[in-house]
């Protein structure tokens, strides 16, 4: 009887045998694939953090380099968000977070402007001033938010910079103020001594010839005047075209100490023209002689009577020329230096008026250099000259 069983039951544990090792590849496949979907998974997940991340970074960058500042408030008042635009213009260094308008910056007018924009439900504006070493306007505006249900959610407020054009505004009504003064004292000479005239001091050859000189110089005034003014307009609105070419500048500057020698030697003045020869630089034929005039001409003016005046070159580097203008005159006191090449700026205006200058003179050297691709500035000590340096491209 166990003989007959003995098969059977090899054959079972065969079975059974093939069965089990069925199983336990089985579960080693489904065991490896099970870690194949936990590393996708991983890997998903990781890169799911990653564009989160990426994408948060983004958006805080961006609302981090907007130009405008940008404030988040709220429903209770309170900030959630601040940009460092805004952080800058407040020269805030805390982290704000979590506090009210008035504790955060201490402006009532901004805890107004988000009131009127909750209440009313549009959205307002302010201009505010901050007060300090770099003085700063802002525009204001707030709009509030709300959900469906028009429940208030918060408020936002957007700051844009009004500095440049404050700035701008000024520079305008201060140049209308100083055409105005000097158009008006001209005018002012004209018409006096023709009412002078008109009433009886023409029948006075020797009055009548000396009003119409005084008439005739005020009259060229104004010419200047009207004439630097345009000037001035062409180039700061790059309405001017230039023909850049190569150019010897000693040339030039005998031509230019040449039609200035009669107002030197009024002033005893000597020119001197220390360029070197040969010394080429890529200008406009046509406008450098006006800096060297005018440079030149105020040196005469405002240096030293009986004094000198020397205009001089050299090559700086391999592209570039520098050249000078120098008195032995008072010189001009520092805190002016910086000021110079302003529009009607002056040093001395009691002087310079007496003189008969516009006030322009310098600035169109200024716009002039500057078009020509060049520097411009001053060196000056008090009671030994004034050095005007300015610098060219060298002409190959």
């Amino acid at each position: 009887m166990t003989e007959l069983y003995a098969p059977l039951v090899l054959v079972l544990l065969v079975l059974l045998g093939a069965l089990q090792m069925w199983w336990w590849r089985r579960c080693r496949r489904l065991q490896h694939r099970l870690a194949e979907y936990q590393h996708e998974s991983e890997a998903l997940r990781h890169q799911a953090e990653q564009t989160v991340t990426r994408e948060r970074t983004q958006q805080e960058a961006l609302f981090n380099n907007m130009i405008e500042g940008v404030l988040v408030l709220d429903a209770d008042g309170r900030v959630q968000l601040i940009n460092q635009t805004l952080k800058r213009f407040f020269n805030l260094a805390d982290d704000i977070r979590g506090r009210t308008l008035l504790e955060a910056f201490r402006r009532q007018e901004l805890v107004d402007l988000v009131r009127h924009a909750v209440n009313n439900g549009v959205g307002a504006t302010v201009e505010l001033e901050i007060a300090g070493e770099n003085r700063r306007f802002l525009q204001a505006s707030a709009a509030a938010f709300r959900d469906q249900a028009q429940h208030l959610e918060g408020t936002i407020l957007v700051f844009h910079d009004l500095t440049r054009l404050k700035e701008l505004e000024d520079t305008r009504q201060e140049f209308v103020a100083n055409v105005s003064h000097e158009l008006r004292t001209p005018l002012s000479m004209i018409k006096g001594f023709v009412e002078t005239l008109q009433d009886g001091a023409k029948d006075d050859p020797a009055a009548t010839t000396r009003f119409l000189q005084i008439i005739r110089k005020h009259t060229d005034r104004l010419t200047f005047l009207i004439e630097d003014l345009l000037t001035l307009s062409q180039l700061e609105s790059k309405r001017i075209a230039f023909n850049f070419q190569a150019v010897e500048i000693r040339a030039l500057a005998d031509r230019v100490l040449e039609d200035l020698n009669d107002r030197a030697v009024e002033r005893k003045v000597n020119l001197l023209n220390q360029v070197p020869a040969g010394l080429k630089v890529r200008a406009d034929a046509d406008r450098l002689p006006q800096v060297l005039f005018n440079l030149v001409e105020n040196a005469i003016k405002y240096g030293r009577v009986e004094g000198q005046v020397e205009l001089g070159a050299r090559p700086a580097d391999d592209k570039t020329v520098q050249v000078w203008v120098r008195d032995n005159g008072p010189g001009i006191p520092p805190e002016a230096l910086g000021r110079v090449f302003e529009r009607f700026y002056r040093v001395d205006k009691a002087r310079s008026r007496e003189q008969g200058g516009t006030g322009l003179g310098l600035a169109i050297v200024k716009h002039l250099v500057l078009s020509h691709g060049g520097q411009v500035w001053v060196e000056s000590q008090p009671g030994h000259g004034a050095t005007f340096f300015f610098t060219l491209p060298r002409a190959d």
